[in-house]
């Protein structure tokens, strides 16, 4: 984006300044739960100008998302995107919010995003779960298919076992991950691709772990 002269200049560098001091007071409100960063969207190649609570492995200097990317084509876009289901790269479910800042003349100069792991609340809400739950059993339902119904049986299998011991699935000990890594073997989930990867991504470890746990 043109900006005419070097006030404007100022003027934009001052609101993103001042964006950055809610940034950092943000995560560091919420240590390991929520992921605050500020994107710099007048250098969409160089866009993240903070990241504090850093749970997405991303790194000051980093380019703009792809909604960074429609805000700066569109001043129309909405200004807040609220309460979108997202995922970090290591596969943990994200709920994320994107507030859009705008400068005095309309254009986007900024966006501030909030990313909460909501993974960390999972053996609560398998606990709540289970404690409300009915009779869900619909005979004339059809059948949903294998692969992603074994998927979701997976992922459901390491929470539910991370839940029962109070735990999140990384936080888990070396003994409980390698006693859940057998289970899930035994039980037929490795059958499913890209399972080791999937569980390995779960539990904080890598593939050969996995491997060398199943063993």
């Amino acid at each position: 984006m043109e900006q005419s002269n070097p006030e404007e200049r100022d003027a934009d560098e001052h609101l993103i300044r001042e964006a950055e001091k809610i940034a950092v007071a943000l995560g560091r409100m919420f240590p390991g739960l929520c992921e605050v960063v500020l994107h710099d969207l007048r250098d969409p190649d160089h866009a993240i100008r903070a990241i504090e609570n850093n749970l997405s492995g991303r790194r000051v200097g980093d380019a703009a998302t792809e909604l960074g990317l429609a805000r700066i084509a569109d001043p129309c876009y909405p200004g807040v995107v609220q309460n979108y289901p997202n995922r970090f790269p290591d596969g943990r479910p994200a709920k994320s919010t994107s507030i859009g800042i705008k400068n005095r003349a309309g254009d986007y100069v900024a966006a501030l995003c909030l990313n909460l792991d909501v993974s960390v609340l999972s053996p609560v809400a398998l606990a709540l779960g289970r404690l409300v739950a009915t009779g869900t059993e619909h005979p004339d339902e059809p059948p949903e298919s294998l692969g992603d119904r074994t998927a979701r049986e997976l992922r459901a299998a390491v929470e539910s076992h991370a839940a029962r011991r109070g735990a999140t699935p990384r936080s888990l000990s070396r003994d409980d991950k390698r006693e859940l890594v057998r289970r899930l073997h035994q039980d037929g989930y490795f059958a499913s691709r890209d399972a080791a990867r999937t569980i390995a991504d779960l539990l904080g470890v890598s593939r050969a772990t996995v491997y060398n746990y199943a063993g």
